[in-house]
């Protein structure tokens, strides 16, 4: 039954972190305390000061004058857990006492690369994406289905691009991308804009196309990392807004 000052042996390093830098250990701490499925904050506190009786034997104590500040630290990276439902409030009688339990989220959470795609999910908004494609992408990566996020997000900006430019079915890909974006006669090519912009223009989306929708198409494409992943459908999103301008004019 790991304590908050096993994990984290030095009080200051408790204070430095930040909230859901601390969370991760009290996930853990908050884990080996649950009594009938249920644990309350009080208990990562129980043992872990000096001059407490049931703080004897543990080598770890933190400092009585730092108690307030730790308590504090302690308490946000609780409130981030529940606000990010790791920690839920518990449904029986126990609730109303501050009573919690480990949420669905957490269960897939089992070691610190878990935790570090869920962060990585967490403080990734949705909002940063286009409409069209932000419900579906966002939770396919907050569920670390990076492949098919991608391929969902780049699939929208070629259906995209197939309608506002009015092609077929069968246009695809970065003869798509070429055609609509050619820089004389393109239909989603700006014309008052210069010439080399037009043409960068016309790189940018068939370049995007042949690298991260293509492949997903013909092969199997593994993406393992979060951050990466969010960049990829981060940047579908800017063409999909692109796009949108194209319309207005």
């Amino acid at each position: 039954m790991p304590r908050l000052t096993d994990l984290l042996p030095d009080a200051n390093l408790v204070l430095a972190l930040q909230p859901e830098e601390l969370a991760k250990a009290v996930l853990q701490v908050a884990r080996s305390r649950l009594q009938n499925g249920t644990v309350h904050l009080s208990a990562l506190f129980f043992d872990i000061f000096q001059g407490e009786p049931h703080a004897f034997g543990n080598p770890n104590v933190y400092p009585t004058n730092q108690r307030n500040q730790i308590e504090l630290a302690v308490t946000e990276a609780w409130t981030w857990l529940l606000t990010n439902l790791l920690l839920v409030r518990d449904p029986g009688h126990n609730g109303g006492n501050g009573y919690v339990c480990i949420g669905r989220r957490a269960v897939a959470i089992q070691d610190d690369a878990d935790f570090a795609n869920f962060l990585a999910a967490a403080a990734f908004p949705k909002s940063l994406l286009h409409p069209l494609i932000a419900d579906d992408v966002w939770i396919r990566v907050a569920r670390k289905e990076y492949d098919i996020a991608v391929f969902a997000a780049f699939r929208a900006v070629e259906e995209r691009v197939r309608i506002v430019g009015g092609y077929v079915a069968t246009d695809i890909g970065v003869p798509l991308m070429r055609r609509a974006f050619d820089p004389d006669n393109g239909p989603l090519a700006k014309q008052t804009d210069p010439r080399p912009e037009r043409e960068a223009l016309a790189h940018l989306f068939a370049g995007a196309i042949g690298s991260y929708k293509n492949p997903h198409s013909h092969r199997t494409v593994t993406i393992d990392d979060a951050r990466e992943a969010q960049e990829i459908v981060v940047l579908a999103s800017h063409l999909l807004r692109i796009i949108d301008a194209r319309m207005q004019h």
